[in-house]
């Protein structure tokens, strides 16, 4: 009880908070217009930067030429491979009008909350993101306005990084109303891989977190981002254990939220080797995200890391069998995670923060922690990440190296099925006389 409670101090201050969140800009109750209405080149359909405005103006035309989640995001359903998966898992409908399919390759709102020129076949666009633009569409440009009236108005606060990471989380991760389950993988769908950060940092920006933009919305702190981001995914995997609807497929658990790799290798590669106190032949549950919070939690809070250990190693041994209520282990580790996020919400990390965290991750590489493939892969995107964020801020000396360095480490990773943890450590060897300087 001691445990749940020195992890819990915060969870009353953040259940507060959460009452209070913003509805994800999906089930929002506003009336969705449209992306035409933010086309104009008056508005942000320019094909150039304003000079003395506060925003660049050209961000319709970044998201409609360059972005991903633009038409692209909806056409894909169109393919040979989409239509595969659709006939895999007998839906009635095409992959491109199917539910299942639209809600994270579009922007699906009920059709009762539609506006006359909104498009389905936009794919993930402005509103998808920002919200139902009914009530604040008007209000956003007039003289005067506030980047707090807007959000009041319905504009989805996406610099809030709880609130950003619960968003983007909810398509490339899922939520509770949309999730690519085990059986969608089964079908043929791609396996789910994402870190917040890293998505963000790729992604064609049509912002500039400027000295203005900080001073209407705040202090952008990618690290901050980065590791709610490992937060909000942790809970999402345990709230799957938790719900007795999308917990369980038949006979089975639902076995996403479980490593992948411990069953799909051959059977000839016999691949186990101790970890977590579990035994052979147990599935193991996914705690890529967990073991880069246990980075996070060392360096940030110390006095909470011997609990957030002992949480997690307990959920693991429930799992398995070895012992205790898996159920119950994963409601206690799923509180203590309220607590995290409630402290990282307000945490500024500083270069020493930085290079700690960056020591711990390849540290824990070295003496074999990622052994499992999803722990490699964020490890990778993690150190990529912390990187970026020194060498931004001009305190990585020797950034050519760095980035060699980085891409040895990146080489091992980029196909999960001939993943070796000795390739994986090797690799991680070449950063460490970086990390040192």
């Amino acid at each position: 009880m001691r445990q749940v409670l020195v992890l819990g101090l915060a969870v009353a201050a953040l259940s507060a908070r959460a009452a209070d969140a913003p509805p994800l800009p999906y089930e929002a109750k506003a009336k969705h217009l449209g992306v035409v209405n933010c086309a104009s080149s008056l508005c942000h359909g320019s094909i150039s930067e304003w000079k003395g405005s506060n925003v660049l103006q050209t961000e319709y035309v970044t998201w409609s030429r360059v972005d991903k989640h633009a038409l692209r995001a909806n056409q894909v359903l169109r393919n040979d491979r989409s239509r595969r998966i659709a006939a895999n898992l007998g839906l009635k409908q095409p992959a491109h009008e199917a539910k299942i399919c639209v809600d994270c390759h579009g922007h699906n709102p009920p059709p009762e909350l539609r506006g006359e020129r909104f498009k389905a076949a936009d794919g993930v666009s402005c509103e998808a993101c920002h919200g139902p633009a009914e009530n604040w569409i008007k209000s956003h440009v007039a003289p005067g306005a506030s980047h707090e009236e807007n959000v009041r108005n319905g504009l989805y606060p996406t610099d809030d990084p709880v609130a950003l990471a619960r968003l983007c989380l909810s398509c490339h991760f899922g939520n509770k109303d949309k999730f690519v389950t085990h059986r969608i993988m089964g079908a043929g769908h791609p396996r789910i891989s994402f870190e917040l950060d890293t998505f963000t940092q790729t992604q064609p920006p049509h912002f500039v977190a400027d000295d203005d933009w900080q001073k209407r919305k705040g202090r952008w702190d990618g690290v901050r981002v980065w590791a709610i981001g490992q937060a909000l995914a942790a809970q999402e995997s345990l709230d799957v254990v938790l719900d007795p609807k999308r917990g369980r497929d038949g006979l089975f658990p639902e076995l996403v939220v479980f490593d992948c790799h411990a069953c799909h290798h051959p059977m000839s590669d016999t691949r186990w080797k101790p970890r977590v106190g579990t035994r052979p032949g147990t599935i193991r549950f996914n705690d890529a995200n967990l073991l880069m919070l246990r980075q996070i939690v060392r360096r940030t809070y110390p006095a909470d890391a011997p609990v957030f250990n002992d949480l997690v190693l307990q959920l693991h041994k429930a799992v398995a069998g070895e012992g205790g209520d898996a159920i119950e282990a994963a409601r206690r580790l799923r509180k203590g995670l309220d607590s995290v996020v409630a402290k990282l919400r307000l945490r500024e990390f500083d270069d020493r923060d930085l290079r700690a965290i960056l020591a711990g991750l390849v540290d824990d590489g070295l003496a074999g922690g990622y052994g499992d493939y999803a722990g490699a892969e964020q490890a990778s995107m993690a150190i990529a990440s912390v990187l970026n964020f020194l060498a931004r801020r001009g305190s990585l000396p020797d950034v050519r190296a760095a980035n060699a360095a980085l891409d040895r480490v990146f080489e091992t990773v980029k196909d999960d099925e001939k993943y070796r943890l000795e390739r994986f450590q090797s690799a991680l060897g070449g950063l460490k006389t970086i990390v040192a300087r």
